[in-house]
């Protein structure tokens, strides 16, 4: 079941994201991973730029989340993750089903450009890998973050 996420939900959130962000160790460069991934602190300053989360339950266990951000004339897709053991079971599928309705029409993902799983999962949704060029223009107008974290990532835009 697909519900929205409040307050009350930040821990298992933070959990979620921290345990299915294990699969990005080892990928992502070593300057760019951190333990844990999301910090209490992150997690709370992603709410507060507007970062509203949704979340797939099943058993009453959170086990996937997805988050969706409206910034200016887009909507970004943030922190989608599965648990390890619930992934490839349809869940961020679920997820994106229900998030893409609430987007405007520009829909924006931005993710590590080693992770092809993601990137493969994104393009099986909907979405396109833009060009590098464009990539980085709509890094700097949509996301904040350093430098060196643009440099290894990709954005992927949803064709309606």
């Amino acid at each position: 079941m697909i519900r929205p996420l409040g307050d009350l939900d930040r821990a298992v959130i933070a959990g979620v994201i921290n345990e299915a962000a294990q699969a990005y160790r080892g990928v992502i460069p070593p300057d760019r991973w951190h333990d844990p991934y999301m910090s209490d602190a992150a997690l709370a300053a992603e709410i507060e730029a507007g970062v509203r989360f949704f979340g797939w339950e099943e058993a009453g266990d959170l086990v996937g989340v997805m988050g969706i951000q409206d910034i200016r004339d887009a909507t970004l897709i943030r922190h989608a993750y599965v648990r390890s053991g619930s992934q490839r079971g349809g869940i961020g599928g679920k997820l994106m089903r229900a998030l893409v309705p609430l987007a405007r029409p520009r829909l924006l993902v931005g993710t590590w450009a080693a992770a092809d799983w993601a990137i493969r999962f994104y393009e099986k949704h909907g979405f396109r890998l833009v060009a590098p060029e464009e990539k980085d223009r709509l890094l700097d107008a949509y996301w904040m973050i350093p430098a060196r974290q643009r440099d290894t990532s990709v954005v992927l835009a949803y064709t309606r």
